[in-house]
């Protein structure tokens, strides 16, 4: 076996093209978006990979590996953030991702050690995997339960095996992700309907969808729920206003205006739900290319309506609201709307750390089931080293 740096070239076509070799017999495989995966590698879109004042720029390789034949049979990226690689309270940490590789420990020992003997080389003492050089809403993990349903939008899929390739190597799990789902027209408990009903009654309280609400609107009620929820999250920076309004303008063209829902207090936001229609339900059908083609495909499923999940992206409560009842309100506010019209059957809930139990819970009280768990795994080049998982949100101050 051979491995070669995927910088362009045959060598980076089969970068590309490895997945289709590992899920060619996989009917639940949706694979990622060409586009979406480029951004992550160019420096003209990726953020992380432009220098700063205060900050240097991020850094990222990825490989790709030949069987004896000369097949592509695998691949891998390792990068290393800037935001949070010398930030960490264990050791510096990179990342690893993008791994696909057939079933054969030797080979995925060959890409192992290729990302860890860089990253090693940069002074990092550790990589976690599979991560993505962004957001942890994309790209993000290794699925280690419920290999039956088709992934979400954004979310890795693997076969089973590659939970023994990374644990026989030494991977070891820093923290777990797990996605809940319900079923969009079963409505909640009572006791929601109730905080429910008080809010609605409170003439300081309001809950809304976002029709009629610009981008600009969106954008800063979005950011000042974001910056207030986040606080206290490790590493965690406020979101400047023009990259809220970037992020607002890239969902609009997939949104639903009707399933993302806002809760204000004196008309100041204090919590919101951002649903999105499952687009994983519409891009199965564009082979992982968003093209003209594709785009024609993609806007022909969403008039429709192909897509009868939706997916819960992100919810957050500004901390002095939390524990009192707001994320309910929210479910109540859409479950009311689901019931009425059956437009979703489903809704998924994106991953929730184990590390933050409140959340865990608010989901288990609204009736969601845990349908499907992934991880974030931690290699210490140090073996000798005690590894520590990630420290749960909160815990000792409850």
């Amino acid at each position: 076996m051979t491995i070669s740096e995927a910088s362009g070239g045959r060598a980076l076509r089969d970068w590309t093209r490895v997945p289709w070799r590992i899920y060619a017999d996989d009917k639940n495989w949706v694979p990622h978006l060409r586009q979406d995966v480029a951004k992550v590698f160019d420096p003209a879109r990726n953020k992380l990979l432009q220098a700063r004042e205060d900050r240097k720029a991020g850094a990222i390789k990825r490989w790709v590996l030949y069987d004896d034949a000369g097949r592509a049979a695998g691949r891998i990226a390792a990068f290393i953030d800037p935001k949070t690689a010398w930030t960490d309270s264990q050791q510096p940490t990179g990342g690893c991702g993008f791994f696909e590789c057939i079933n054969d420990q030797r080979a995925a020992n060959l890409l192992f050690d290729t990302a860890r003997n860089w990253l090693q080389g940069q002074g990092l003492e550790a990589m976690d995997g599979p991560v993505n050089l962004g957001e942890r809403n994309m790209f993000w993990g290794l699925l280690i339960h419920n290999f039956t349903d088709p992934p979400i939008y954004g979310t890795n899929y693997n076969p089973p095996y590659y939970v023994e390739l990374f644990e026989a190597y030494g991977f070891r799990i820093y923290f777990k992700q797990l996605f809940f789902k319900r079923e969009a027209t079963t409505d909640v408990q009572p006791i929601f309907h109730r905080k429910y009903e008080q809010f609605r009654n409170d003439p300081e309280m309001e809950v809304r969808d976002v029709r009629n609400m610009s981008a600009e609107q969106l954008a800063e009620n979005f950011r000042t729920v974001l910056n207030a929820a986040w606080v206290d999250h490790e590493n965690f920076k406020p979101m400047p206003k023009e990259v809220a309004l970037k992020t607002i303008k890239q969902m609009k063209p997939v949104m639903d205006p009707r399933i993302v829902v806002f809760v204000y207090h004196r008309k100041k936001p204090i919590a919101f739900f951002v649903n999105l229609p499952e687009l994983n339900q519409i891009f199965r059908y564009v082979d992982g290319n968003l093209n003209w083609m594709g785009k024609l495909k993609f806007l022909w499923h969403k008039w429709k309506g192909t897509a009868t999940t939706m997916t819960g992206i992100v919810f957050g409560v500004v901390k002095e609201w939390q524990g009192k009842g707001v994320e309910g309100v929210m479910i109540v506010h859409l479950s009311k709307w689901l019931i009425r019209t059956g437009r979703y059957h489903d809704t998924v809930l994106t991953w929730i750390g184990d590390f933050n139990p409140k959340m865990l819970r608010v989901c288990e009280n609204l009736g969601a089931t845990n349908y499907r768990t992934m991880a974030t795994y931690r290699y210490l080049f140090d073996r000798s080293k005690p590894f520590e998982r990630l420290p749960i949100i909160g815990k000792g101050n409850d």
